[in-house]
């Protein structure tokens, strides 16, 4: 695999742009976009608040791992991961397996703006969703520090973003084909 064909992945907290930003990075490359969370309910057949709700936490973090390690092709793809996939252990690590990986970031009351209206959040369906987006945001960190290039979106409009990711992108997917390439001699 060449780097040009590396896998991007975004990952981030919800509201961080991962999926807007996403699509524009796809188009530009000429990858095609996937979105973890979608790609989930269409191969389960339920939402991704339905799992939640039936399943709990633990078994939808079990279905992102089995998407990222065999539910989606492994070259020309940008994944928008969803907000906590990179969370337990070994889940960063496993990303940077597949290829490139940048995460979006945002301050708590950005998320709060882009994520106020949206209805399919289960984990900010509590009375306060702005003190819980900064406790997840906060506990969460340390995994998105450690998962790969960190990229602010605050104040940023979406072509300066897309632009920034994709120069992220080309170092880190030639970082990575040279890892690949030394792993194969």
């Amino acid at each position: 695999m060449t780097g040009a064909d590396t896998n991007l992945y975004l990952v981030g907290f919800m509201g961080t742009g991962k999926t807007s930003v996403g699509r524009a990075v796809a188009m530009r490359l000429g990858f095609q976009f996937l979105d973890s969370d979608h790609e989930i309910e269409r191969q389960q057949g339920r939402t991704v608040t339905q799992i939640f709700a039936e399943q709990g936490e633990a078994a939808f973090r079990a279905l992102e791992r089995e998407f990222i390690e065999s539910g989606h092709p492994s070259a020309r793809q940008v994944v928008a991961c969803g907000g906590g996939l990179v969370v337990p252990p070994g889940m960063a690590e496993l990303l940077k397996t597949k290829g490139a990986v940048i995460c979006l970031h945002a301050s708590p009351e950005t998320v709060f703006r882009r994520t106020q209206s949206s209805r399919h959040r289960p984990l900010l369906d509590v009375p306060d969703p702005l003190a819980r987006i900064r406790e997840l945001l906060a506990a969460r960190e340390p995994a998105y520090r450690r998962a790969g290039t960190v990229l602010l979106t605050d104040g940023r409009t979406q072509s300066d973003i897309v632009a920034h990711v994709l120069r992220a992108y080309r170092a880190e997917a030639a970082d990575f084909a040279r890892a690949q390439a030394g792993k194969n001699t």
